[in-house]
């Protein structure tokens, strides 16, 4: 090969190479294994809900101070624009055409900021009716923006509504 040719060939692999690092870098360890293909992905537009009560760390003997504990998720899910879903305590997602999905937590990884709540890797534990979700065995929460209970309760029983927003992607098993 001319030898004028090897120096911007060589050039080209070392950036997409340095490339495919940095993109591979941006997506947290616990949620790299990703397998199955991408059934659909939907962004979500909602609130984390948090209720004020006596935090569960602490010795039962002793006074237990007031803490902000995640309750539920309430959130639109949106493609082009459009309202196709909701998600909502169990935690479920729900399509227009029926289909819904019941997930369990499988592994997490922390959010962008303090601020932003963890992504996560869930397993679907149940389905529901037949449509786009009914062939789901894994859903991720990525690109999450917000939801993170900030500040202190004061009033047992009080609510926190924390505006947030993610993607969630939903993947058929590959067998």
């Amino acid at each position: 090969m001319n030898s004028f040719l090897k120096v911007p060939l060589t050039a080209t692999c070392l950036v997409a190479t340095w490339l495919a690092v940095k993109v591979s870098a941006q997506i947290p360890a616990a949620l790299v294994a990703r397998d199955g293909a991408v059934i659909a992905t939907f962004h979500a537009e909602g609130a984390q809900i948090y209720q004020c009560k006596p935090d569960s760390e602490k010795y039962p003997s002793e006074p237990r101070a007031l803490a902000w504990q995640f309750r539920e998720p309430v959130a639109t899910l949106i493609v082009d624009g459009k309202s196709i879903g909701w998600h909502s305590a169990g935690p479920n997602w729900n399509h227009t055409d029926g289909s819904g999905a019941k997930g369990k937590v499988a592994s997490t990884a922390p959010g962008a900021t303090a601020n932003d709540i963890a992504w996560l890797k869930l397993d679907i534990i149940e389905h529901r009716g037949s449509g786009v979700l009914s062939e789901a065995a894994t859903i991720e929460r990525i690109n999450t923006k917000g939801g993170m209970a900030q500040g202190a309760c004061e009033t047992a029983g009080a609510y926190l509504s924390v505006p947030y927003s993610a993607d969630y992607v939903f993947r058929r098993n590959n067998s």
